[in-house]
């Protein structure tokens, strides 16, 4: 279950960075829109970006939100990715983390998927 203070920053418009780990061990780590789904986190991006190659290889994540009522009270999160969502459903999230995010549906010009975060750990302040 997610704690209530991790649920309200991540439905928030807070800016969440994802880490995932490179072909090489490296980390990488870019930002992105978040959401829940039941007590699961989502995210959206392309299924040939690297992020999705390397969570299909290895699913584990870290993410770290700053919350926008209180950015020095950071949100850790880890887990895995354990399931991704495509088709129409797929894009029903996308749109409602667009709609979130910039007031409108995403934009249909690229592919989207939805990854699926199981959370193993989270952390609330530091």
């Amino acid at each position: 279950m997610l704690k209530p203070a991790v649920r309200a920053a991540v439905e928030s418009t807070s800016i969440a960075h994802l880490a995932t780990v490179l072909p090489d061990g490296s980390p990488h780590s870019i930002p992105l829109w978040v959401s829940t789904l039941d007590d699961k986190i989502i995210f959206l991006t392309g299924p040939n970006s690297q992020k999705a190659h390397n969570l299909r290889r290895d699913p584990r994540v870290a993410l770290s939100l700053a919350p926008v009522d209180n950015p020095y009270e950071p949100i850790i999160i880890r887990g895995r990715v354990v399931n991704w969502i495509d088709g129409d459903k797929g894009w029903s999230l996308v749109d409602e983390i667009a709609m979130k995010y910039i007031g409108q549906p995403y934009s249909r010009d690229l592919a989207r998927v939805i990854g699926v975060i199981e959370v193993d750990h989270q952390t609330v302040g530091i």
